[in-house]
Protein backbone atom coordinates (compact mmCIF):
# COMPACT_ATOMS: atom_id res chain seq x y z
CA UNK A 1 0.00 0.00 0.00
CA UNK A 2 2.86 2.08 0.42
CA UNK A 3 2.46 5.72 1.52
CA UNK A 4 -1.57 5.61 1.20
CA UNK A 5 -3.53 4.94 4.13
CA UNK A 6 -5.95 1.76 3.73
CA UNK A 7 -8.26 3.22 6.04
CA UNK A 8 -8.81 6.34 4.07
CA UNK A 9 -8.97 5.18 1.11
CA UNK A 10 -11.97 2.29 2.00
CA UNK A 11 -13.46 5.09 3.41
CA UNK A 12 -13.13 7.22 0.28
CA UNK A 13 -14.17 4.62 -1.90
CA UNK A 14 -17.81 4.11 0.27
CA UNK A 15 -18.80 7.56 0.62
CA UNK A 16 -18.17 7.73 -3.16
CA UNK A 17 -19.98 5.00 -4.03
CA UNK A 18 -22.55 6.40 -1.70
CA UNK A 19 -22.60 9.56 -3.50
CA UNK A 20 -22.70 7.90 -7.17
CA UNK A 21 -25.95 6.28 -5.93
CA UNK A 22 -27.74 9.13 -5.58
CA UNK A 23 -28.06 9.36 -9.11
CA UNK A 24 -30.74 6.47 -8.92
CA UNK A 25 -32.12 9.05 -5.97
CA UNK A 26 -32.59 12.25 -8.17
CA UNK A 27 -34.07 10.21 -11.45
CA UNK A 28 -36.35 8.53 -9.04
CA UNK A 29 -37.30 11.86 -7.37
CA UNK A 30 -37.64 13.70 -10.67
CA UNK A 31 -39.77 10.83 -12.88
CA UNK A 32 -41.99 10.62 -9.61
CA UNK A 33 -42.99 14.32 -9.75
CA UNK A 34 -43.40 14.51 -13.01
CA UNK A 35 -46.08 12.95 -15.55
CA UNK A 36 -46.10 9.64 -16.88
CA UNK A 37 -45.16 10.72 -20.50
CA UNK A 38 -42.09 12.20 -19.62
CA UNK A 39 -40.79 9.37 -17.70
CA UNK A 40 -38.31 8.02 -20.28
CA UNK A 41 -37.35 11.12 -21.17
CA UNK A 42 -36.34 11.52 -17.64
CA UNK A 43 -34.83 8.23 -16.64
CA UNK A 44 -32.57 8.61 -19.80
CA UNK A 45 -31.19 12.21 -18.83
CA UNK A 46 -30.46 10.97 -15.45
CA UNK A 47 -28.45 8.36 -16.88
CA UNK A 48 -26.86 10.64 -19.68
CA UNK A 49 -25.82 13.57 -17.26
CA UNK A 50 -23.85 11.23 -15.52
CA UNK A 51 -21.93 10.58 -18.79
CA UNK A 52 -21.16 13.35 -19.94
CA UNK A 53 -20.21 15.01 -16.94
CA UNK A 54 -18.15 12.36 -16.11
CA UNK A 55 -16.18 12.68 -20.14
CA UNK A 56 -16.45 16.18 -18.98
CA UNK A 57 -14.54 16.41 -15.53
CA UNK A 58 -12.00 13.41 -17.23
CA UNK A 59 -11.35 15.87 -20.46
CA UNK A 60 -10.51 18.95 -18.87
CA UNK A 61 -12.31 19.58 -15.29
CA UNK A 62 -10.35 18.49 -13.04
CA UNK A 63 -7.48 20.38 -14.35
CA UNK A 64 -8.83 22.96 -14.15
CA UNK A 65 -9.94 22.37 -10.62
CA UNK A 66 -7.21 21.44 -8.97
CA UNK A 67 -4.28 22.09 -11.37
CA UNK A 68 -2.13 24.69 -9.70
CA UNK A 69 -2.71 27.75 -7.24
CA UNK A 70 -3.73 30.33 -9.56
CA UNK A 71 -6.18 32.83 -8.06
CA UNK A 72 -8.83 31.86 -10.65
CA UNK A 73 -8.22 28.94 -12.23
CA UNK A 74 -6.59 25.95 -12.90
CA UNK A 75 -3.54 25.76 -15.52
CA UNK A 76 -1.33 22.97 -14.48
CA UNK A 77 -1.48 19.81 -15.72
CA UNK A 78 -4.49 20.26 -16.90
CA UNK A 79 -5.31 16.87 -18.90
CA UNK A 80 -4.88 14.03 -16.97
CA UNK A 81 -5.38 11.46 -19.65
CA UNK A 82 -2.74 10.26 -21.11
CA UNK A 83 -0.55 11.85 -18.23
CA UNK A 84 1.29 8.61 -17.39
CA UNK A 85 3.16 10.89 -14.32
CA UNK A 86 0.48 12.37 -11.64
CA UNK A 87 2.80 13.45 -8.95
CA UNK A 88 1.70 16.81 -9.51
CA UNK A 89 -1.54 16.13 -7.45
CA UNK A 90 0.09 13.72 -4.52
CA UNK A 91 -0.79 16.26 -2.04
CA UNK A 92 -3.84 17.42 -3.86
CA UNK A 93 -7.02 17.31 -1.25
CA UNK A 94 -5.26 14.27 0.73
CA UNK A 95 -1.96 12.48 0.45
CA UNK A 96 -3.11 9.11 1.98
CA UNK A 97 -5.51 8.25 -1.26
CA UNK A 98 -4.37 7.30 -4.56
CA UNK A 99 -4.97 9.63 -7.06
CA UNK A 100 -7.90 7.94 -8.90
CA UNK A 101 -9.79 7.88 -5.74
CA UNK A 102 -9.03 11.12 -5.63
CA UNK A 103 -10.30 11.62 -9.11
CA UNK A 104 -13.54 9.44 -8.51
CA UNK A 105 -14.82 11.42 -5.04
CA UNK A 106 -15.20 14.89 -6.76
CA UNK A 107 -16.52 13.41 -10.44
CA UNK A 108 -19.03 11.70 -8.60
CA UNK A 109 -19.70 15.47 -6.97
CA UNK A 110 -19.37 16.94 -10.46
CA UNK A 111 -22.46 14.45 -11.70
CA UNK A 112 -24.30 16.14 -8.66
CA UNK A 113 -24.45 19.39 -9.98
CA UNK A 114 -25.21 18.54 -12.99
CA UNK A 115 -28.42 16.19 -12.51
CA UNK A 116 -29.70 19.41 -9.90
CA UNK A 117 -30.49 20.98 -13.52
CA UNK A 118 -32.40 18.33 -15.27
CA UNK A 119 -35.16 18.73 -12.79
CA UNK A 120 -35.49 22.23 -13.50
CA UNK A 121 -36.15 22.04 -17.06
CA UNK A 122 -38.20 18.86 -17.12
CA UNK A 123 -40.67 17.62 -19.32
CA UNK A 124 -40.26 20.22 -21.92
CA UNK A 125 -36.33 20.92 -22.81
CA UNK A 126 -35.25 19.09 -25.84
CA UNK A 127 -32.80 15.84 -24.88
CA UNK A 128 -29.83 16.98 -27.05
CA UNK A 129 -29.46 20.65 -26.15
CA UNK A 130 -29.52 19.22 -22.55
CA UNK A 131 -26.58 16.79 -23.11
CA UNK A 132 -24.68 19.84 -24.20
CA UNK A 133 -25.49 21.93 -21.41
CA UNK A 134 -23.98 19.27 -19.20
CA UNK A 135 -21.10 19.01 -20.96
CA UNK A 136 -20.49 22.67 -21.06
CA UNK A 137 -21.49 23.09 -17.11
CA UNK A 138 -19.26 19.97 -15.90
CA UNK A 139 -16.54 20.49 -18.30
CA UNK A 140 -15.93 24.61 -17.69
CA UNK A 141 -17.97 26.09 -15.51
CA UNK A 142 -18.27 23.46 -11.87
CA UNK A 143 -14.57 23.64 -11.87
CA UNK A 144 -13.70 27.34 -12.05
CA UNK A 145 -16.04 27.70 -8.54
CA UNK A 146 -14.47 24.71 -7.58
CA UNK A 147 -10.95 25.99 -7.63
CA UNK A 148 -12.09 29.07 -6.12
CA UNK A 149 -13.56 27.19 -3.28
CA UNK A 150 -12.03 23.88 -2.88
CA UNK A 151 -8.63 24.29 -5.42
CA UNK A 152 -6.46 27.08 -3.71
CA UNK A 153 -8.24 29.57 -5.39
CA UNK A 154 -9.42 33.38 -4.07
CA UNK A 155 -11.89 32.16 -2.01
CA UNK A 156 -10.02 29.75 -0.39
CA UNK A 157 -7.68 32.38 0.32
CA UNK A 158 -9.87 34.67 1.51
CA UNK A 159 -11.47 32.03 3.52
CA UNK A 160 -14.42 31.42 2.60
CA UNK A 161 -15.95 27.58 4.06
CA UNK A 162 -17.38 25.35 1.95
CA UNK A 163 -17.10 22.03 3.59
CA UNK A 164 -19.18 19.85 1.17
CA UNK A 165 -20.27 21.87 -1.54
CA UNK A 166 -23.23 24.29 0.02
CA UNK A 167 -21.94 27.01 -2.67
CA UNK A 168 -20.07 24.45 -4.99
CA UNK A 169 -22.24 21.92 -6.08
CA UNK A 170 -25.94 23.04 -4.97
CA UNK A 171 -25.58 26.58 -5.67
CA UNK A 172 -23.98 25.90 -8.94
CA UNK A 173 -26.56 23.53 -10.15
CA UNK A 174 -29.19 25.61 -8.75
CA UNK A 175 -28.06 28.64 -10.62
CA UNK A 176 -27.27 26.98 -13.99
CA UNK A 177 -30.85 25.69 -13.05
CA UNK A 178 -32.59 28.63 -13.05
CA UNK A 179 -31.23 30.11 -15.74
CA UNK A 180 -32.44 26.75 -17.82
CA UNK A 181 -35.77 27.31 -16.35
CA UNK A 182 -36.07 30.75 -17.30
CA UNK A 183 -35.28 30.82 -20.98
CA UNK A 184 -37.04 28.00 -21.44
CA UNK A 185 -40.35 29.22 -19.86
CA UNK A 186 -43.20 27.49 -18.33
CA UNK A 187 -44.38 24.39 -19.70
CA UNK A 188 -47.92 24.61 -21.33
CA UNK A 189 -51.00 25.03 -19.01
CA UNK A 190 -48.69 25.77 -15.69
CA UNK A 191 -50.60 29.17 -15.78
CA UNK A 192 -53.75 29.98 -16.24
CA UNK A 193 -55.08 32.76 -18.01
CA UNK A 194 -55.49 34.98 -14.73
CA UNK A 195 -51.67 34.34 -14.36
CA UNK A 196 -52.14 31.92 -11.55
CA UNK A 197 -50.23 28.53 -11.12
CA UNK A 198 -51.60 25.43 -11.62
CA UNK A 199 -50.51 21.99 -9.92
CA UNK A 200 -49.63 19.94 -12.50
CA UNK A 201 -49.24 17.15 -10.49
CA UNK A 202 -46.79 13.99 -10.92
CA UNK A 203 -47.26 10.38 -11.81
CA UNK A 204 -45.95 8.36 -8.73
CA UNK A 205 -45.70 9.98 -4.96
CA UNK A 206 -43.89 6.47 -4.87
CA UNK A 207 -41.49 6.93 -7.10
CA UNK A 208 -40.34 10.38 -5.84
CA UNK A 209 -40.49 8.86 -1.66
CA UNK A 210 -37.86 6.17 -2.44
CA UNK A 211 -35.66 8.74 -4.65
CA UNK A 212 -36.03 10.71 -1.74
CA UNK A 213 -34.70 7.90 0.98
CA UNK A 214 -32.03 6.68 -1.68
CA UNK A 215 -30.58 10.60 -1.56
CA UNK A 216 -30.83 10.77 2.54
CA UNK A 217 -28.83 7.67 2.64
CA UNK A 218 -26.67 9.05 -0.68
CA UNK A 219 -25.75 12.36 1.77
CA UNK A 220 -24.16 10.26 4.71
CA UNK A 221 -21.62 9.78 1.87
CA UNK A 222 -21.74 13.04 0.57
CA UNK A 223 -21.12 14.54 3.76
CA UNK A 224 -18.96 12.92 5.71
CA UNK A 225 -17.10 11.70 3.11
CA UNK A 226 -15.90 15.31 2.37
CA UNK A 227 -13.53 14.49 5.13
CA UNK A 228 -11.25 12.37 2.74
CA UNK A 229 -9.81 10.57 5.94
CA UNK A 230 -10.96 8.31 8.84
CA UNK A 231 -8.10 9.19 10.91
CA UNK A 232 -10.50 11.33 13.15
CA UNK A 233 -13.77 8.86 13.77
CA UNK A 234 -15.60 11.39 16.04
CA UNK A 235 -15.21 14.29 12.94
CA UNK A 236 -17.10 11.82 10.63
CA UNK A 237 -20.03 10.62 13.10
CA UNK A 238 -20.05 14.56 14.10
CA UNK A 239 -21.02 14.89 10.43
CA UNK A 240 -23.27 12.24 9.93
CA UNK A 241 -25.19 13.17 12.89
CA UNK A 242 -25.82 17.28 11.88
CA UNK A 243 -26.68 15.87 8.43
CA UNK A 244 -29.22 14.08 9.82
CA UNK A 245 -30.19 16.01 12.26
CA UNK A 246 -30.76 18.65 9.86
CA UNK A 247 -32.42 16.66 7.45
CA UNK A 248 -35.07 15.40 9.86
CA UNK A 249 -35.83 19.02 11.42
CA UNK A 250 -36.27 20.17 7.92
CA UNK A 251 -39.04 17.06 7.83
CA UNK A 252 -40.67 18.46 10.50
CA UNK A 253 -41.24 22.13 9.63
CA UNK A 254 -41.79 21.56 5.95
CA UNK A 255 -44.58 19.44 6.81
CA UNK A 256 -46.10 21.37 9.79
CA UNK A 257 -45.55 24.71 7.59
CA UNK A 258 -47.35 23.46 4.18
CA UNK A 259 -49.94 22.17 6.82
CA UNK A 260 -50.96 24.96 7.98
CA UNK A 261 -50.47 27.03 4.61
CA UNK A 262 -52.20 24.86 2.31
CA UNK A 263 -54.38 23.54 5.59
CA UNK A 264 -52.61 19.89 4.30
CA UNK A 265 -49.64 18.11 5.34
CA UNK A 266 -48.46 17.87 1.82
CA UNK A 267 -46.37 14.94 1.08
CA UNK A 268 -44.31 16.65 -2.11
CA UNK A 269 -43.65 19.38 0.32
CA UNK A 270 -42.04 16.77 3.38
CA UNK A 271 -40.03 15.36 0.66
CA UNK A 272 -38.40 18.66 -0.80
CA UNK A 273 -38.47 19.68 3.48
CA UNK A 274 -36.30 16.72 3.91
CA UNK A 275 -34.24 17.60 0.93
CA UNK A 276 -33.81 20.91 1.86
CA UNK A 277 -32.75 20.18 4.90
CA UNK A 278 -29.78 18.29 3.74
CA UNK A 279 -28.54 20.68 1.46
CA UNK A 280 -28.90 23.27 4.29
CA UNK A 281 -26.15 21.49 6.32
CA UNK A 282 -24.62 20.18 3.41
CA UNK A 283 -21.64 23.32 3.73
CA UNK A 284 -21.28 23.83 7.78
CA UNK A 285 -21.74 19.92 8.64
CA UNK A 286 -18.00 20.09 10.03
CA UNK A 287 -18.30 23.72 11.47
CA UNK A 288 -21.35 23.52 13.45
CA UNK A 289 -22.47 21.71 16.85
CA UNK A 290 -25.56 19.71 16.96
CA UNK A 291 -28.04 21.90 18.57
CA UNK A 292 -27.15 24.37 15.64
CA UNK A 293 -28.09 21.41 13.33
CA UNK A 294 -31.18 21.24 14.13
CA UNK A 295 -31.50 24.90 14.14
CA UNK A 296 -30.83 25.31 10.54
CA UNK A 297 -32.69 22.32 9.30
CA UNK A 298 -35.60 23.63 10.55
CA UNK A 299 -35.22 26.59 8.83
CA UNK A 300 -34.73 24.87 5.84
CA UNK A 301 -38.04 23.31 6.07
CA UNK A 302 -39.57 26.45 6.46
CA UNK A 303 -38.12 28.09 3.57
CA UNK A 304 -38.69 25.40 1.25
CA UNK A 305 -41.87 25.90 1.23
CA UNK A 306 -42.03 29.38 0.58
CA UNK A 307 -39.26 28.88 -1.69
CA UNK A 308 -41.56 26.88 -3.92
CA UNK A 309 -44.48 29.16 -4.01
CA UNK A 310 -42.02 32.03 -4.69
CA UNK A 311 -40.24 30.73 -7.71
CA UNK A 312 -44.24 29.43 -9.18
CA UNK A 313 -45.75 33.15 -8.60
CA UNK A 314 -42.87 34.99 -10.13
CA UNK A 315 -43.82 32.32 -13.50
CA UNK A 316 -40.45 30.12 -12.93
CA UNK A 317 -41.88 26.68 -13.29
CA UNK A 318 -39.46 24.07 -11.55
CA UNK A 319 -41.29 20.54 -11.99
CA UNK A 320 -39.47 19.11 -8.74
CA UNK A 321 -38.36 22.59 -6.83
CA UNK A 322 -34.57 21.76 -7.87
CA UNK A 323 -34.55 25.89 -7.29
CA UNK A 324 -35.74 26.11 -4.49
CA UNK A 325 -33.94 22.92 -2.52
CA UNK A 326 -30.39 23.67 -4.03
CA UNK A 327 -30.46 27.09 -4.61
CA UNK A 328 -32.46 28.89 -2.16
CA UNK A 329 -31.31 26.12 0.70
CA UNK A 330 -27.50 26.32 -0.81
CA UNK A 331 -27.54 29.77 -0.22
CA UNK A 332 -28.96 30.19 3.12
CA UNK A 333 -26.61 26.87 4.15
CA UNK A 334 -23.69 28.99 3.07
CA UNK A 335 -25.04 32.08 5.06
CA UNK A 336 -25.56 29.92 7.97
CA UNK A 337 -21.83 28.79 7.90
CA UNK A 338 -21.02 32.32 8.79
CA UNK A 339 -23.64 32.89 11.42
CA UNK A 340 -23.28 29.65 13.17
CA UNK A 341 -19.69 28.01 12.94
CA UNK A 342 -18.24 27.03 16.20
CA UNK A 343 -14.61 26.77 16.62
CA UNK A 344 -13.60 23.40 18.10
CA UNK A 345 -16.57 21.46 17.36
CA UNK A 346 -14.81 19.47 15.16
CA UNK A 347 -10.98 19.12 14.40
CA UNK A 348 -11.89 20.49 11.31
CA UNK A 349 -13.26 23.70 12.72
CA UNK A 350 -11.17 26.55 13.55
CA UNK A 351 -13.03 29.86 13.50
CA UNK A 352 -16.14 31.19 15.03
CA UNK A 353 -19.16 32.54 13.00
CA UNK A 354 -21.13 35.88 13.96
CA UNK A 355 -23.39 33.80 16.72
CA UNK A 356 -20.03 32.54 18.41
CA UNK A 357 -18.74 35.75 18.67
CA UNK A 358 -16.83 35.35 15.47
CA UNK A 359 -17.74 38.92 14.77
CA UNK A 360 -18.84 39.67 11.05
CA UNK A 361 -15.61 38.58 9.35
CA UNK A 362 -16.82 35.04 8.09
CA UNK A 363 -20.07 36.07 7.24
CA UNK A 364 -19.09 38.67 5.34
CA UNK A 365 -16.77 36.26 3.41
CA UNK A 366 -19.48 34.02 2.75
CA UNK A 367 -21.52 36.43 1.46
CA UNK A 368 -18.28 37.70 -0.86
CA UNK A 369 -18.27 33.75 -2.04
CA UNK A 370 -22.29 33.61 -2.59
CA UNK A 371 -22.44 36.90 -4.88
CA UNK A 372 -19.51 35.95 -6.98
CA UNK A 373 -20.44 32.62 -7.47
CA UNK A 374 -24.23 33.21 -8.38
CA UNK A 375 -23.17 36.01 -11.14
CA UNK A 376 -20.44 33.95 -12.62
CA UNK A 377 -22.25 30.53 -12.60
CA UNK A 378 -25.66 32.32 -13.57
CA UNK A 379 -24.34 34.41 -16.14
CA UNK A 380 -22.06 31.70 -18.05
CA UNK A 381 -25.24 29.07 -17.90
CA UNK A 382 -27.15 31.98 -19.35
CA UNK A 383 -24.74 32.55 -22.25
CA UNK A 384 -24.69 28.82 -23.11
CA UNK A 385 -28.25 28.63 -22.70
CA UNK A 386 -28.88 31.77 -24.82
CA UNK A 387 -26.08 30.27 -28.07
CA UNK A 388 -27.97 26.84 -27.92
CA UNK A 389 -31.50 28.62 -27.95
CA UNK A 390 -30.45 31.04 -30.84
CA UNK A 391 -28.62 28.04 -32.34
CA UNK A 392 -30.32 24.61 -32.23
CA UNK A 393 -33.46 25.19 -29.67
CA UNK A 394 -34.02 24.30 -26.20
CA UNK A 395 -37.23 23.43 -26.55
CA UNK A 396 -39.63 20.90 -27.85
CA UNK A 397 -42.59 21.42 -30.32
CA UNK A 398 -45.91 22.34 -28.79
CA UNK A 399 -47.50 19.11 -30.13
CA UNK A 400 -44.57 16.96 -28.75
CA UNK A 401 -44.58 18.68 -25.37
CA UNK A 402 -48.59 17.87 -25.47
CA UNK A 403 -47.95 14.31 -26.41
CA UNK A 404 -45.41 13.47 -24.22
CA UNK A 405 -41.33 13.83 -24.49
CA UNK A 406 -41.13 9.72 -24.30
CA UNK A 407 -42.31 9.59 -27.60
CA UNK A 408 -41.06 12.77 -29.20
CA UNK A 409 -37.60 12.41 -28.46
CA UNK A 410 -37.45 8.72 -27.26
CA UNK A 411 -39.91 6.79 -29.56
CA UNK A 412 -40.68 4.80 -26.26
CA UNK A 413 -43.24 4.65 -23.10
CA UNK A 414 -41.94 3.80 -19.54
CA UNK A 415 -45.31 1.85 -19.21
CA UNK A 416 -46.26 0.53 -22.58
CA UNK A 417 -48.66 -2.38 -20.80
CA UNK A 418 -51.55 0.36 -20.80
CA UNK A 419 -51.25 0.46 -24.67
CA UNK A 420 -50.86 -3.37 -25.35
CA UNK A 421 -53.75 -4.27 -23.27
CA UNK A 422 -55.95 -1.59 -25.07
CA UNK A 423 -55.16 -2.46 -28.37
CA UNK A 424 -55.95 -6.41 -27.61
CA UNK A 425 -59.30 -5.54 -27.49
CA UNK A 426 -61.65 -5.85 -30.21
CA UNK A 427 -62.48 -2.64 -31.77
CA UNK A 428 -65.81 -2.43 -31.66
CA UNK A 429 -65.91 -2.93 -28.29
CA UNK A 430 -63.46 0.39 -27.14
CA UNK A 431 -65.25 3.59 -26.96
CA UNK A 432 -62.11 5.71 -27.63
CA UNK A 433 -60.37 3.54 -29.99
CA UNK A 434 -63.64 4.67 -32.44
CA UNK A 435 -65.01 7.50 -30.62
CA UNK A 436 -68.69 6.17 -30.96
CA UNK A 437 -70.84 4.46 -28.38
CA UNK A 438 -74.08 2.88 -29.36
CA UNK A 439 -76.88 4.82 -27.68
CA UNK A 440 -78.13 1.41 -25.95
CA UNK A 441 -74.99 1.21 -24.51
CA UNK A 442 -73.33 2.31 -20.93
CA UNK A 443 -69.91 2.51 -19.80
CA UNK A 444 -67.79 1.21 -17.23
CA UNK A 445 -64.16 0.98 -16.40
CA UNK A 446 -62.28 -1.45 -18.30
CA UNK A 447 -58.80 -3.05 -18.23
CA UNK A 448 -56.04 -0.27 -18.19
CA UNK A 449 -58.38 2.43 -18.37
CA UNK A 450 -59.94 1.42 -21.77
CA UNK A 451 -63.97 1.74 -21.97
CA UNK A 452 -66.06 -1.10 -22.45
CA UNK A 453 -69.62 -1.24 -23.89
CA UNK A 454 -72.30 -3.51 -21.57
CA UNK A 455 -76.09 -3.47 -22.12
CA UNK A 456 -78.50 -1.73 -19.78
CA UNK A 457 -82.20 -2.12 -19.71
CA UNK A 458 -84.50 0.21 -21.72
CA UNK A 459 -87.08 2.53 -19.33
CA UNK A 460 -89.55 5.02 -19.94
CA UNK A 461 -88.66 8.40 -18.48
CA UNK A 462 -90.72 10.95 -17.24
CA UNK A 463 -89.88 14.69 -16.93
CA UNK A 464 -87.64 16.92 -19.08
CA UNK A 465 -85.42 15.75 -22.08
CA UNK A 466 -81.85 14.77 -21.08
CA UNK A 467 -78.77 14.62 -23.40
CA UNK A 468 -75.46 12.68 -22.49
CA UNK A 469 -72.32 14.72 -23.66
CA UNK A 470 -69.01 12.98 -24.44
CA UNK A 471 -65.95 14.72 -25.40
CA UNK A 472 -62.36 13.64 -26.25
CA UNK A 473 -59.63 15.09 -25.57
CA UNK A 474 -56.00 15.78 -24.63
CA UNK A 475 -55.42 16.21 -20.84
CA UNK A 476 -53.16 19.32 -21.21
CA UNK A 477 -56.46 21.73 -21.61
CA UNK A 478 -58.47 20.19 -19.19
CA UNK A 479 -58.19 22.75 -15.93
CA UNK A 480 -58.93 25.07 -18.19
CA UNK A 481 -62.77 23.43 -19.24
CA UNK A 482 -63.16 22.20 -16.06
CA UNK A 483 -63.18 25.95 -14.48
CA UNK A 484 -65.44 26.47 -17.37
CA UNK A 485 -67.71 23.99 -16.94
CA UNK A 486 -68.09 25.01 -13.13
CA UNK A 487 -68.51 28.65 -14.43
CA UNK A 488 -71.36 27.16 -16.65
CA UNK A 489 -73.28 25.37 -13.96
CA UNK A 490 -72.34 22.17 -14.82
CA UNK A 491 -72.29 20.03 -11.00
CA UNK A 492 -70.53 16.93 -11.84
CA UNK A 493 -68.63 15.31 -14.73
CA UNK A 494 -67.16 11.87 -14.85
CA UNK A 495 -64.00 11.17 -16.52
CA UNK A 496 -61.78 8.42 -17.77
CA UNK A 497 -58.39 7.67 -19.07
CA UNK A 498 -59.19 6.45 -22.46
CA UNK A 499 -56.62 5.34 -25.75
CA UNK A 500 -57.55 6.05 -29.28
CA UNK A 501 -56.68 7.61 -32.42
CA UNK A 502 -57.83 9.46 -35.24
CA UNK A 503 -56.02 11.14 -38.16
CA UNK A 504 -53.16 11.21 -36.13
CA UNK A 505 -53.12 7.36 -36.18
CA UNK A 506 -50.85 6.65 -32.90
CA UNK A 507 -46.75 6.72 -32.81
CA UNK A 508 -44.38 3.72 -33.79
CA UNK A 509 -42.47 2.71 -30.70
CA UNK A 510 -39.33 1.32 -30.16
CA UNK A 511 -38.09 -1.55 -27.87
CA UNK A 512 -34.50 -2.53 -27.90
CA UNK A 513 -34.62 -1.40 -31.33
CA UNK A 514 -37.46 -3.45 -32.18
CA UNK A 515 -40.64 -1.62 -33.47
CA UNK A 516 -43.90 -2.13 -31.48
CA UNK A 517 -46.94 -1.68 -33.47
CA UNK A 518 -48.80 1.59 -33.79
CA UNK A 519 -49.88 2.53 -30.52
CA UNK A 520 -53.26 4.46 -29.48
CA UNK A 521 -52.74 8.06 -28.12
CA UNK A 522 -53.60 8.77 -24.53
CA UNK A 523 -56.54 10.96 -24.25
CA UNK A 524 -59.28 11.65 -21.59
CA UNK A 525 -63.47 11.23 -21.98
CA UNK A 526 -65.42 13.54 -20.25
CA UNK A 527 -68.70 12.39 -19.76
CA UNK A 528 -71.55 14.98 -19.18
CA UNK A 529 -75.46 14.90 -18.89
CA UNK A 530 -77.57 17.73 -18.71
CA UNK A 531 -80.80 18.45 -18.59
CA UNK A 532 -81.75 22.39 -17.92
CA UNK A 533 -78.39 23.51 -19.77
CA UNK A 534 -78.89 24.00 -23.13
CA UNK A 535 -76.74 21.59 -25.02
CA UNK A 536 -75.58 24.32 -27.77
CA UNK A 537 -74.51 26.15 -24.69
CA UNK A 538 -71.94 23.22 -23.11
CA UNK A 539 -70.99 22.54 -26.72
CA UNK A 540 -70.23 26.16 -27.14
CA UNK A 541 -67.98 26.13 -23.61
CA UNK A 542 -66.35 23.15 -24.62
CA UNK A 543 -65.04 24.42 -28.23
CA UNK A 544 -64.03 27.46 -26.86
CA UNK A 545 -61.69 26.39 -24.37
CA UNK A 546 -60.54 23.12 -26.26
CA UNK A 547 -59.73 24.56 -29.66
CA UNK A 548 -56.39 24.93 -30.88
CA UNK A 549 -56.61 24.80 -34.72
CA UNK A 550 -54.34 21.60 -34.49
CA UNK A 551 -55.26 17.77 -35.14
CA UNK A 552 -55.91 16.00 -32.12
CA UNK A 553 -58.12 18.63 -30.15
CA UNK A 554 -60.93 15.84 -29.96
CA UNK A 555 -64.74 15.34 -30.60
CA UNK A 556 -68.06 16.02 -29.05
CA UNK A 557 -70.41 13.06 -29.08
CA UNK A 558 -74.33 13.62 -28.45
CA UNK A 559 -76.51 10.93 -27.13
CA UNK A 560 -80.09 10.76 -26.29
CA UNK A 561 -80.52 9.70 -22.75
CA UNK A 562 -83.80 7.46 -22.17
CA UNK A 563 -83.50 7.08 -18.30
CA UNK A 564 -81.09 7.13 -15.36
CA UNK A 565 -81.73 5.53 -11.92
CA UNK A 566 -80.08 6.67 -8.62
CA UNK A 567 -78.80 3.90 -6.96
CA UNK A 568 -78.88 5.06 -3.52
CA UNK A 569 -82.87 6.11 -3.51
CA UNK A 570 -84.15 4.74 -6.69
CA UNK A 571 -85.58 8.27 -7.88
CA UNK A 572 -85.39 8.27 -12.18
CA UNK A 573 -84.86 11.41 -14.55
CA UNK A 574 -84.20 14.42 -13.85
CA UNK A 575 -84.38 13.80 -10.28
CA UNK A 576 -81.42 11.15 -10.35
CA UNK A 577 -79.28 13.64 -11.85
CA UNK A 578 -78.87 15.96 -8.83
CA UNK A 579 -75.70 15.60 -7.05
CA UNK A 580 -74.22 13.01 -8.64
CA UNK A 581 -70.84 12.59 -10.26
CA UNK A 582 -72.28 13.03 -13.97
CA UNK A 583 -74.72 15.79 -14.06
CA UNK A 584 -76.49 19.62 -13.93
CA UNK A 585 -79.22 20.32 -11.30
Amino acid sequence: MGEFSLMDTLWVFLAAILVFFMNLGFASVEAGFARSKNTVNILSKNFIVFAVSSLGFMLLGWGLMFGGDNPFIGTENLFILGNSDLSAYDNTLTSSVPFWGKFFFQLVFCGTAATIVSGAVAERVKYITFIIFSFVLTLVIYPIVGHWVWGGGWLADLGFMDFAGDSVVHSVGGWAALAGAMFLGPRIGKYGKDGKPRAIPGHSMSLAVIGLFVLWLGWFGFNPGSTMSFQNPSDVFHILLTTNTSAIAAVLTSTITSWIVMKKPDLGMTINGCLAGLVGITGGCAYVSIESSLLIGALSGILVVFAVSFFDNIKIDDPVGATSVHLGCGVFGTICVGLFAQEGVTSLSTTNGLLYGGGFGLLGIQLVGILAIGAFTFVSSAAVWLILKKTMGIRVSREEEIQGLDIGEHGNVAYPDFALVAEEIEHDSVAAASGTVAPVMAAQSGPAGVEEAVPVEHHETAGAKMTKVSILTNQNRFSQLQEALDNLGITGITVTNVFGYGLQKGHTLYFRGSPVSSRLLPKIKIDIVVCKIPVETLVKTVRDNLYTGNIGDGKIFIYDVEDVVKIRTGERGYDALQDEMAGDD
